[in-house]
């Protein structure tokens, strides 16, 4: 469970049927990538503590953070392969204080798991170790995303799992998944229960739909009481220059002895393309925490950002945001006092450069 109080913790849908790390170097079945994430977060709050509340991965305010520095290896399983995806970072750190217990040795892997996949089986695809969750209309990746900040959603998701996946497409347009887990964002167990995850993926011409549902213990030294959790989203592409997403998250964690919280929130996002260089893109988004289970505070969520992009090519990569975050509730630090506002402002840029083949080459414009 991430931290109460401050919570620290394809482009659209989640990689779970991704192998291969995108615009990489790749000889003989192995692949090779990376990418450098900094930005700068300025919070008119002005919080002491320099933290933006409600913030996924750019939660420190007012300095320059790195967010990310990570690289990408795998090998395409002819059965058998891998990925690791490694790095430093702000992102990391998420990573890391989400965690029940801390695990200090995998602190640093986003991705860490072993892939089967012979050619008898039809396209069934089985990968162990450390990956990030299935769950969610964004992802870990800033630079494949179409906003810098992460959403209210993916914020109080699961952020990574451990254990077994399966994936098969049962129809060219349709693939299914299945999990077994540790939980959520932990390396060990924190009870002697597992998780299981369900995944299905449907793409239409211009239509994508993604469905997941995770269920199991996740109460810390005990497996008494359940989580529940749905993640619908919806993506749809009408043109080249034009996208859009619906994200849907319901859930529910029972309590060992009585009791139970429930949580929900639904989020929407745009992109439009101006020209090859410029992107502007929307989010809106709702989240009733009210029973304040990931914040320690019972209250509901609004929250509005503005993105600019420009773009010089697939490799360098710059963004501006204004974001506002609303609470029912006095939630938000200001100064040195905590909860004393029901909302912040922030303002961010970030620049992201992603190291491929052709970095260089600047005669090579991005697309919309």
């Amino acid at each position: 469970m991430r931290i109460h109080g401050y919570l620290v913790g394809i482009a659209l849908l989640p990689g779970v049927f991704a192998q291969t790390p995108a615009t990489a170097w790749t000889y003989k079945g192995f692949s090779a990538s990376g990418y450098l994430d900094t930005y700068y977060n300025q919070n008119y709050n002005t919080p002491s503590s320099r933290l933006s509340q409600a913030q996924a991965f750019n939660y420190t305010a007012n300095k320059l953070s790195l967010s990310s520095i990570t690289g990408s290896f795998s090998y395409d399983a002819k059965p058998i392969g891998f990925r690791v995806d490694a790095g430093y970072g702000r992102t990391y750190d998420a990573f890391f204080m989400s965690e029940p217990k801390h695990t200090e040795w995998s602190r640093y892997l986003l991705n860490a798991y072993v892939t089967v996949k012979p050619a008898a089986w039809k396209g069934l695809q089985l990968d162990f170790g450390k990956f990030v969750t299935s769950a969610g209309a964004e992802v870990t990746e800033t630079h494949l995303n179409w906003n810098y900040s992460r959403s209210l959603l993916f914020a109080f998701g699961p952020y990574y799992h451990v254990g077994l996946r399966a994936t098969a497409p049962i129809r060219p347009n349709w693939s299914v998944g299945g999990q077994v887990i540790t939980g959520w964002n932990v390396m060990r167990d924190n009870n002697s229960g597992k998780t299981m995850g369900f995944t299905s993926l449907n793409t239409f011409s211009k239509v994508t739909v993604a469905n997941n549902y995770y269920v199991g213990p996740e109460n810390n030294g005990t497996s008494s009481g359940w989580r529940n959790f749905y993640d619908m989203a919806v993506t749809v592409t009408p043109n080249s220059r034009v996208s859009a997403y619906y994200n849907l998250d319901i859930g529910r964690n029972k309590y060992p002895v009585a009791g139970a919280a429930t949580f929900w929130g639904m989020a929407g996002a745009a992109r439009i393309a101006l020209n090859k260089y410029l992107a502007v893109a929307p989010r809106v988004e709702y989240y009733s925490d009210t029973d304040g289970f990931w914040t320690g505070t019972p209250q509901a969520f609004k929250e509005f950002t503005l993105t600019g992009e420009w773009k010089l090519n697939e490799s360098f990569i710059s963004r501006v945001e204004y974001r506002k975050d609303w609470s029912d509730q006095p939630y938000f630090q200001v100064g040195q006092t905590p909860g004393l506002s029901k909302h912040q402002n922030l303002f961010m840029a970030g620049l992201v450069v992603v190291l491929k083949p052709g970095l260089l080459d600047f005669g090579t414009k991005s697309k919309p």
